[in-house]
């Protein structure tokens, strides 16, 4: 793994080559925590992609999508002919399908979403989701926890339905995680903050949901 800087003052974790399909991923709304997400990036990487770990800041003045769309544009020349897969965890979630849904010029070939925001405005367009879809189907899993106690499951499955019903293919599945352990984190109370886990249980969700990314090629 090397860092870069994808865009002035906005760094990166690579891990991987460019000869490898490239797997961009968003952590949620806490700025700059690409770290909280580094145990489910290495696992990612072990099933042989390459990927692009990259910071971000939803409290910027647009909301982050600046940051967004530069980091999708540097992981797009990263990818080269590879498919690009956009990963995003909570807010981050909300970001790549709102970059599913009204940047399809970036060329992203799938999106997950980890316990995705999808109730509040999407920092790519500044608006919620459209109920409407337009364009050329793009293809989405969903992956949410059962236990998650800051985004309720139901969240994820209104947007499926959305998605079905547009005739968008859609993946959802509820897994036996929380808000943090489906993105291979944990939430330190006392700081306020995700951390990257360490703890075995924690570590398995992120091994399990590494594999359903890697499921997606």
């Amino acid at each position: 793994m090397h860092t870069v800087e994808y865009s002035p003052g906005r760094s990166a974790d690579i891990y991987g080559d460019p000869a490898q399909t490239t797997v961009l991923m968003w952590h949620g709304a806490q700025t700059d925590s690409r770290a909280a997400m580094r145990p489910l990036a290495e696992r990612v990487h072990e099933h042989g992609l390459s990927v692009v770990l990259a910071d971000w800041d939803s409290h910027a003045d647009d909301r982050g999508r600046s940051d967004l769309l530069a980091s999708a544009e540097f992981s797009r020349e990263h990818a080269g002919d590879q498919p690009l897969v956009v990963v995003g965890w909570s807010m981050g979630g909300l970001a790549a399908a709102g970059l599913a849904v009204h940047a399809r010029q970036v060329g992203v070939a799938h999106t997950v979403c980890l316990a995705g925001a999808f109730m509040v405005a999407d920092p790519i367009s500044g608006s919620p989701l459209p109920a409407e879809l337009n364009g050329y189907p793009a293809s989405f899993t969903l992956l949410h926890g059962a236990h998650d106690d800051v985004i309720p499951p139901s969240v994820s499955r209104e947007f499926a339905s959305t998605l079905e019903r547009n005739g968008w293919p859609v993946s959802c599945v509820v897994l036996e995680a929380d808000h943090g352990s489906i993105a291979g984190a944990t939430y330190d109370a006392a700081a306020d903050r995700y951390s990257p886990a360490t703890d075995p249980a924690t570590l398995s969700v992120a091994t399990d949901v590494a594999s359903r990314i890697a499921a997606v090629f």
